[in-house]
Order: structure tokens, then sequence, then C-alpha cells
């Protein structure tokens, strides 16, 4: 298996990346047809926050390269702002970066 990464990629209504409208239903819906095309192209999908009164979303995913995440939007149509490169930063995270100085 392939060193696996962190992302986190972006969707906005007003960027046309996003279906304006959108109900949790039918995201629900959505996603077993999105989840189904990152599994086919090794991309774990681990969190999905979404506000559909603001019309965003942040999917947050685990995958070899930003290419793959890139992959899997496409199979299934899906538009994105942005796919970015993450680290996790979490309090703990910190606390124990600083206790090994």
């Amino acid at each position: 298996m392939k060193p696996m990464k962190f992302f986190i990629d972006t969707h906005n209504s007003a960027s046309d990346t996003f279906p304006a409208g959108l109900t949790p239903e039918q995201f629900e819906s959505f996603y077993v047809s999105y989840e189904q095309a990152c599994y086919e192209e090794e991309v774990v999908p681990l969190r999905v926050h979404v506000g559909y009164g603001e019309g965003r979303a942040f999917c947050f995913t685990m995958a070899p390269d930003a290419e793959a995440v890139r992959r899997a939007h496409e199979k299934v149509g899906l538009p994105f702002e942005t796919i970015t490169e993450v680290t996790t930063a979490t309090p703990g995270d910190t606390f124990f970066r600083r206790s090994a100085v």
C-alpha cells in the first residue's frame, strides 16, 4: 500500500462547486456513489463537514496524493474549489512536540 497523506477539499455554492439548495437527504443519496469512487481511487473518506444553509462543504480524506482525490471527484461529477494536503495540529500534537524539546 502507498503511504497515505491527509487532504481537505472545499466546495462552495458561490463558485458552483456545491449544489445550491442541497438537502441532507440528497447528500446522503449522493454520498454512496462518492464513497465508492473514493475506494476505487484508494481514497479513504474520513469526515465531511457540510453547511447546508451556507452552501459549503469541507471533505477530510486520506489518500496517496491529491491526484487520487481529484479523480474520485471527477468520477461522480463533483467539482471542487481546492484540494489541500494537511497535517494534524491538535492541542495534543502540540503538547507532545513541546514536551520532546
